[in-house]
């Protein structure tokens, strides 16, 4: 923009200059990027052409007006696109989708208690608390799902207002278009046919006003291009709200699909998961009961098995045994025949000394006899 100032500044000067070139500068011969109507209809081909005819260079305010209108048009509806995206807070669908998970993990495998008869013990309490962890949970996921439904209304409203912007920008942007291409032409036209008539008046009189027209017509031709120029950037602006609008209205479909798949496939899958699990638990807790009652059977069966044949033993033992051990007889006999022994032993030697006191009775009979003999 100050490159074409300053151009312009220079460009009065060189008016007057009856070199061939100065027409040149005067009216610059540049290409024009051209601006493709085939994106028009023919009807509006026909509105456009109609309505660069009224458009007249010399009213400097219908100039200065000229596409305002839509331009502001524009301005206001990138606002409300910019507050219908600010006001959208999709972090919290995915912080709601994350405590959905969170509340799904909250089921982890418990310590069993160790030791026999522990069946009778802790898989009840088990059972029970996989039972308060799901009702929990299901309270819980019921309302987050809740929220998401909530929420997945109002994507769904965003979308449909998304897509009534996304045609409404279109319009704004063909009405721009048509601005721009009326401008065009009307500047093509007067460029072409009154400013060239005033260039060519002025180099064959060589009148100062004659040159002035010509340059006052040039710098309106100037103002208008560059007015131009300004619905150029603005349809630029328009051109970029498309695509933004379109990721916009896909990050709310994306977020409308994972809030579906969430409350109609992973919340039914896991409660039908967990139905199963305190299933599978019920027969868990079965099957671990039969298992250890077997077990205890069994270690009673070895035990009794063990104390019936050691008492089968004895029995079978104590069967074959006589009433008497022969080694008692043995031991009785020898005692017997050794006590016989001794009595015989005892008798002769009592007889022994029977004899013997016989004898000393009488030897001290007869001494007493002798004795009371010689008292005499």
């Amino acid at each position: 923009m100050s490159t074409e100032l300053k151009d312009m500044v220079g460009a009065p000067t060189l008016v007057f200059d009856p070199m061939p070139q100065t027409k040149e500068e005067v009216v610059p011969v540049k290409e024009e990027p051209k601006l493709d109507d085939n994106i028009l209809t023919e009807e509006e081909k026909k509105m456009v052409e109609a309505f660069s005819q009224q458009i007249d260079i010399h009213n400097t305010n219908g100039i200065l007006q000229y596409g305002a209108g839509t331009q502001k048009k524009m301005a206001d509806f990138s606002e409300t696109a910019l507050e219908n995206v600010k006001t959208k807070d999709l972090g919290q669908v995915g912080d709601m989708l994350t405590n959905v998970v969170t509340e799904l993990k909250q089921f982890g495998d418990e310590e069993e208690e160790k030791g026999f008869f522990s069946f009778l013990k802790k898989p009840a309490n088990k059972l029970q608390n996989m039972k308060t962890k799901y009702e929990k949970a299901e309270v819980n996921v019921e309302k987050i799902c809740e929220m998401l439904e909530n929420h997945q209304v109002l994507l769904l409203k965003d979308i449909a207002l998304l897509d009534k912007m996304y045609e409404q920008n279109l319009v704004y942007f063909k009405e721009l278009s048509m601005y721009i291409l009326a401008g065009k032409k009307k500047l093509a036209q007067v460029r072409s046919t009154e400013l060239q008539q005033l260039v060519d008046k002025a180099r064959l009189s060589g009148l100062p006003e004659d040159a002035q027209a010509a340059k006052d017509l040039e710098n309106k031709c100037e103002r208008f291009e560059k007015k131009i120029h300004d619905l150029e950037l603005t349809r630029m602006i328009s051109i970029q709200t498309a695509p933004q609008i379109r990721l916009v209205q896909n990050s709310d479909t994306m977020m409308v699909e994972k809030i579906q798949s969430t409350v109609v496939n992973t919340i039914p899958l896991w409660k039908s998961q967990m139905v199963l699990a305190l299933g599978v638990e019920h027969a868990s807790q079965a099957a671990r009961a039969q298992r250890q009652v077997t077990d205890m059977t069994n270690e009673l069966l070895r035990k009794n098995a063990e104390v019936l044949k050691m008492a089968s033993i004895e029995s079978a033992k104590e069967s074959e045994r006589g009433i008497v051990d022969l080694e008692t007889l043995q031991n009785t006999n020898a005692s017997l025949i050794s006590t016989l022994d001794e009595v015989m032993k005892i008798q002769s030697d009592g007889r022994e000394k029977r004899r013997a006191a016989e004898i000393e009775l009488r030897k001290m009979e007869d001494e007493l006899k002798n004795k009371l003999l010689q008292i005499r």
